[in-house]
């Protein structure tokens, strides 16, 4: 009825040829060196997550001491030693799934450039550097980072394969990463601000989810098959809502902004929103969401956090708070 150019012939009159066999196509051999298989396989660009969360305490510290920041130190380089002691076993377990993957196949383990045996003697070196950090520190604090290796060690034996519970997994390793950096200054961590940097590491790693299920499909890793594409974003959604709330409590709750809480309070709601609808578009429309970490280099997501912060600097300042805190302050340089 309709012109397209294409031949009138049927269907059953048209010769076809076989269609050939669909290879998978071989493992990329790139020519690297052991120390650069070695820095790919600690991931630094995953480094500055300890970064971003551990120093949160300091938002709320009332005075900042050299001792504080020393363990604040000692703290976020005691887990990124543990998250790279976690990375390699994890990629240890991971390797014939890995294979599998598009992108993940060519890692230095899942590809063979780094033998087993290998990456377990690495991964015994930095069990031994982790304990010499944690000597540095004082007992009490230590809780938090062998929780996350507990953690970890069930997530490899059996809650990587249950989905949603997987996700709970790897957002509670950024929740003990805040919790520690409270305990290194000293300060009563906020209830809102651990409910959102939960919610917020649950919607990261649940955008992750959908990346994986869009590039490698739910036979990469069994808990994949408990996800589907309508479930992921009806939980990126949802945690993304709670996300918000729960940071505006936080504000309206922790920060002392006194005369300025709410324009603050304003200000919060604002760019966290444009933080939020930044990364939902990145997720969904630019399939972004299998780097949670590249994502939060943004330039939009960075921009906003960097106007909320000096927002919240300009407020803590002129607040009805601020005498004591500079009095503290030029007590403590005194």
């Amino acid at each position: 009825m309709f012109a397209t150019g294409r031949s009138t012939k049927s269907p059953e009159t048209v010769p076809r040829r076989p269609a050939a066999p669909v290879k998978s196509a071989p493992t990329p051999h790139r020519r690297t060196s052991l120390a650069g298989d070695l820095i790919r396989l600690a991931r630094p660009g995953q480094w500055p997550k300890n970064l971003l969360v551990s120093p949160l305490a300091f938002l709320d510290a009332t005075v900042w001491t050299a001792a504080a920041g020393w363990r604040m130190l000692v703290t976020v380089a005691t887990f990124t030693v543990a998250s790279v002691m976690v990375y390699v076993v994890n990629d240890i377990f991971d390797r014939h799934r890995d294979r599998e993957h598009p992108a993940k196949r060519s890692r230095p383990i899942a590809s063979g450039r780094i033998s087993v045996p290998f990456a377990w003697g690495l991964a015994i070196g930095l069990a031994a550097l982790l304990c010499a950090l944690l000597a540095l520190s004082s007992p009490v604090s230590w809780w938090p980072v062998l929780t996350y290796l507990a953690i970890n060690a069930a997530y490899n034996w059996r809650i990587r394969h249950v989905a949603v519970l997987d996700a709970f997994a790897v957002a509670a390793g950024f929740v003990l990463r805040l919790v520690a950096g409270y305990i290194a200054v000293d300060v009563m961590v906020s209830g809102w601000l651990l409910v959102c940097v939960l919610s917020l590491c649950l919607m990261m790693t649940f955008g992750k989810r959908r990346n994986e299920l869009a590039v490698a499909g739910n036979g990469h890793r069994p808990a994949l098959r408990g996800y589907s594409p309508v479930l992921v974003d009806q939980l990126i959604l949802f945690t993304a809502v709670v996300t918000v709330a729960a940071f505006l409590m936080y504000v309206h709750n922790a920060v002392p902004a006194g005369a300025y809480e709410q324009v603050l309070l304003i200000l919060s709601a604002l760019f966290a929103l444009i933080g939020v609808f930044r990364y939902l578009q990145l997720v969904t429309v630019h399939s972004a969401g299998g780097d949670p970490v590249g994502m939060v280099r943004d330039r939009v997501i960075l921009g906003a956090s960097t106007l909320w912060a000096i927002a919240w600097g300009v407020a803590l300042v002129a607040g009805d708070q601020h005498r004591a805190w500079i009095d503290a302050l030029l007590h403590r340089t005194g």
